[in-house]
């Protein structure tokens, strides 16, 4: 691990995700949460407080970061409903098949190595009935934004630690097993390229 990845990254990630245009878009999905929930690239838990209390009744944590998990301490305080953390990544769930309720991905799946896999590994482990939640930025509607997504990716996916500009969210929960219950999408940010984002329900298939 670089000095970058190591020292700098963490809060890079954790200054960039709590920003206040993506709050609204947290507040959108997270409450939807329900039952034992696997939040997939927990990060600094910044979901932490968007979290239904009177319907989840345990959050577990899957992050390969454990830099950016201790920054979620002060989120963690007076909880009432436990959360565990798992160092782990999603390509590889340490986790017995059907034994969570709701799947949650907020800004992850630009990230994930292995997306195909990590969807896979959602889907074994979420019971019959249960459902994925997600909020992802990924590959804009228009060609011209497209374009330079495409051109940037490079570029920026080292500097965002391994984030991708230009993944095509639905498609690829489609490709791997899902099908979209409810979604909705558009710009968040004025920022084009970064700034197109996916959020809605997906099931297993």
């Amino acid at each position: 691990m670089s000095f970058y990845e190591k020292y700098i990254l963490p809060h890079a990630l954790h200054f960039a995700c709590k920003q206040r245009l993506v709050e609204p878009l947290r507040r959108e999905v997270v409450p939807l949460a329900e039952g034992v929930v696997l939040e997939l690239g927990i990060g600094s838990g910044l979901n932490l407080p968007h979290y239904d209390p009177g319907k989840v009744r345990a959050v577990i944590g899957v992050d390969p970061s454990e830099a950016l998990w201790r920054k979620s301490e002060p989120l963690r305080r007076g909880l009432p409903f436990p959360v565990e953390f798992l160092p782990a990544r999603a390509e590889a769930l340490p986790l017995e098949k059907h034994s969570v309720d709701t799947v949650l991905l907020t800004f992850t799946l630009c990230t994930v190595e292995g997306v195909g896999p990590a969807l896979e590994e959602a889907r074994r482990v979420l019971r019959p009935g249960g459902r994925l939640l997600f909020c992802e930025h990924g590959l804009a509607p228009e060609p011209h934004v497209r374009k330079w997504q495409h051109r940037l990716n490079p570029l920026w996916k080292p500097l965002a630690g391994g984030c991708n500009l230009n993944r095509d969210i639905p498609a690829l929960l489609r490709t791997h097993g899902w099908n979209i219950a409810h979604l909705q999408e558009g710009y968040f940010v004025g920022f084009k390229v970064a700034g197109y984002a996916y959020r809605g329900v997906a099931v297993g298939r």
